[in-house]
């Protein structure tokens, strides 16, 4: 009979045990994931902050540099392109989803920098305040851009790691079996590649 209450209680503290490990990190699983759908926001509102400030940039080069219809037509087609493409968070774990919604932004990211380009061909245009306004609006919105990316990339280094290791991974294999690791964003390609400068 004591054999049997020794066994007994020798198994109810091995599946305490066992739930105690496995019970630490039960949390963690949603909690990260839900932190990577919140950073996936910001980086989404970044942008959309940039694309709010693409047609008075536009209106206001238009003003000086008449000629320079292709680079606003290019500009204008770039923000089109780049607002129709849009990743809600469910679709996340979808690297092709996010390559798409990358490149519409470096499309888009090309023509501005085409388009500021051009303000050096126009001396009126580049001391117009209203254009230095834009100008310096644009300048700090790529800045929240790139922090808000790193914030995204952080985010989901942290969620896809709690998938892959002890003891949260246990609760991925059981309880939170939907959750999958989630995409983040690429390097551009040819960016590794230094410029070549040539006098």
């Amino acid at each position: 009979m004591t054999a049997n209450i020794a066994r007994v209680r020798g198994i109810f503290a091995a599946i305490a045990l066992g739930l105690l490990v496995a019970g630490c990190g039960y949390n963690t699983i949603p909690t990260l994931e839900e932190r990577a759908k919140a950073q996936w926001s910001e980086v989404q509102n970044q942008y959309q902050r940039r694309a709010d400030l693409i047609p008075n940039l536009v209106s206001t080069v238009q003003g000086y540099a008449k000629q320079e219809k292709d680079v606003l037509t290019a500009v204008v087609e770039a923000r089109a392109k780049a607002t129709q493409v849009r990743v809600d968070a469910s679709q996340l774990t979808d690297p092709e989803k996010l390559k798409q919604f990358q490149d519409a932004q470096n499309q888009l990211s090309g023509a501005l920098g085409r388009l500021l380009a051009i303000s050096e061909n126009y001396p009126d245009l580049k001391s117009n305040q209203n254009f230095l306004a834009l100008q310096s609006q644009l300048e700090g919105t790529e800045n929240r851009i790139a922090v808000s990316r790193r914030d995204y990339i952080e985010a989901v280094r942290e969620f896809n790691t709690s998938l892959r290791t002890f003891p949260t991974m246990l609760w991925a294999w059981t309880a939170f079996r939907s959750s999958q690791p989630m995409a983040t964003f690429a390097a551009t390609e040819g960016s590794q590649t230094p410029p070549q400068v040539k006098f």
